[in-house]
């Protein structure tokens, strides 16, 4: 028999504030008492995160799953940008060791007292002007898949100059011709890689790629040897860390990015050089053993992707050394 209008009204709002799965509870608590003995290693670390999400996923109800996802985490990232905007971090970051009083920080900033104590809770976070390049330069598009996978008959984009960020954007090219006439942006983007890298496990880590055996000892002698070179390297985090845990490595060490992205970095010497030069054309570097190729790159479909590998690497390695192929059908 079909349910009467109020009956099913009740019937809904009773599923509503009913957590999604108690019955898991008490088994997840005792997969998280063993870690009360247990060094906090990585692994722990990684494993009670996994369990701690559970809970919360077995305890949460669907209304709440609603706020989260509908109100909660949207509207944070605003937060966040209005924050940045405002210059509450800067202040924080300017501020002597110690409390700063939020009254101070909102008097300073001219901004309600309410909204600074948002601000203090996300700087707790260690949230930088990094996310800025997500809000101005990736979150129109993340609201409109809807509307572009509904344009495309919901297929898989295969092309990186016609996806979801050029529907939005109301453009034809790649993120990184976009972002580069956006000085702006483009620091924020390197803050942001800057920032995401902080705290990872490394390759260049003893424990994670045999540096010494496996890359050290193909550096051919001379001045001028290349040991490594950084394409998309932005403002050379990686290389400069390579070099700060590897010191006494033999040949050049040589970053590659836009040149908007280089003419940001400031000019001293050091071990780490930067070079100016677009990824999806010819190697200027000729017989490179070893090229860095970081994840925000290799996030290009894999047609794009592949004509990086071909253009920056291959040409490279092979240079002088009776060996060519064939880039015509990368274009």
């Amino acid at each position: 028999m079909a349910l009467k209008l109020d009956e099913l009204s009740s019937s809904l709002d009773a599923v509503a504030v009913q957590a999604g799965d108690v019955a898991a509870v008490p088994h997840l608590i005792r997969d998280m008492i063993p870690y009360l003995n247990l060094p906090m290693n990585e692994h722990h670390r990684l494993h009670l995160l996994r369990v701690s999400r559970l809970l919360v996923q077995a305890l949460e109800t669907p209304r709440e799953t609603v706020i989260r996802l509908c109100w909660a985490e949207p509207t944070l990232y605003g937060a966040i940008l209005a924050a940045i905007d405002c210059g509450i971090f800067s202040y924080m970051r300017e501020a002597p060791n110690g409390p700063v009083p939020v009254e101070y920080l909102a008097r300073v900033t001219e901004t309600d007292p309410v909204l600074t104590r948002t601000g203090l809770f996300l700087h707790g976070m260690l949230v930088t002007d990094g996310c800025g390049c997500r809000g101005e330069g990736a979150m129109k598009a993340i609201y409109k898949l809807p509307e572009f996978f509904r344009s495309t008959g919901y297929r898989n984009p295969d092309d990186a100059t016609a996806g979801p960020f050029q529907f939005a954007y109301e453009t034809s090219q790649h993120w990184f011709q976009w972002v580069s006439d956006r000085p702006a942006i483009c620091q924020q983007f390197n803050h942001h890689m800057s920032a995401y890298h902080q705290g990872r496990p490394s390759w260049m880590d003893r424990d994670f790629y045999p540096v010494e055996n496996g890359l050290l000892n193909l550096v051919k002698p001379g001045p001028n040897a290349v040991l490594l070179v950084d394409i998309g390297g932005g403002f050379g985090h990686d290389l400069q860390e390579f070099h700060q845990k590897h010191p006494s490595a033999a040949g050049r060490l040589i970053v590659q990015d836009k040149a908007g992205v280089i003419q940001q970095i400031p000019n001293e010497p050091g071990k780490v050089e930067f070079m100016a030069h677009d990824f999806f054309t010819e190697q200027p570097i000729k017989g490179l053993n070893e090229l860095l190729v970081p994840s925000a790159t290799t996030n290009f479909v894999q047609v794009q992707g592949r004509i990086i590998f071909i253009r920056s690497y291959m040409i490279g390695l092979t240079q002088n050394a009776g060996v060519s192929y064939d880039t015509s059908q990368t274009q």
